[in-house]
């Protein structure tokens, strides 16, 4: 039987991180495991952009237009939003998400999905380098992962 499997050493790249503003203290530790893991599996400094966004909800139309742009081989979309006393939460949550594998699918372009999506603040920080690991390096080796094996299958 032939198994085909993406690889997680990136070779001739280019890379998005895009990133929100809002839960700053959450998503710069996102970022750190995103860019980290990038670099350690063989992205250069030149070959990694990071792109702020204000929110969540503004991840998937900048995502769209850096895959329109065409510069990036992969794009890591990260964000945090913590549940609150009204429905916004689940509106921004499930659109942001829908938004960003449209944009997966349209483009033909692995989109690592970094969005956290927690009932505290506590759930969030332990996600972004705390006991339940780091998103953000999760996210960035699912796209990876995911790079390397379209290549695979074009070929």
């Amino acid at each position: 039987m032939k198994v085909i499997e993406g690889q997680l050493v990136v070779r001739d790249a280019r890379f998005a991180v895009v990133a929100a503003r809002f839960n700053e203290l959450v998503v710069a530790r996102l970022v750190d495991g995103a860019v980290d893991t990038l670099r350690r599996h063989g992205a250069g400094p030149n070959e990694v952009e990071l792109v702020r966004v204000p929110g969540a909800w503004e991840l998937p139309i900048v995502v769209r237009r850096l895959a329109q742009a065409g510069r990036h081989d992969g794009i890591v979309a990260l964000g945090t939003v913590i549940r609150g006393e009204t429905p916004h939460f689940d509106f921004v949550c499930s659109e942001a998400a829908a938004g960003l594998q449209r944009v997966s699918l349209e483009f033909g372009l692995p989109v690592g999905f970094g969005l956290l999506t927690c009932d505290t603040a506590e759930q969030a920080l332990a996600r972004a380098g705390g006991k339940a690991g780091n998103k953000g390096n999760e996210a960035a080796l699912a796209m990876l992962e995911t790079l390397n094996l379209l290549r695979q299958l074009e070929g």
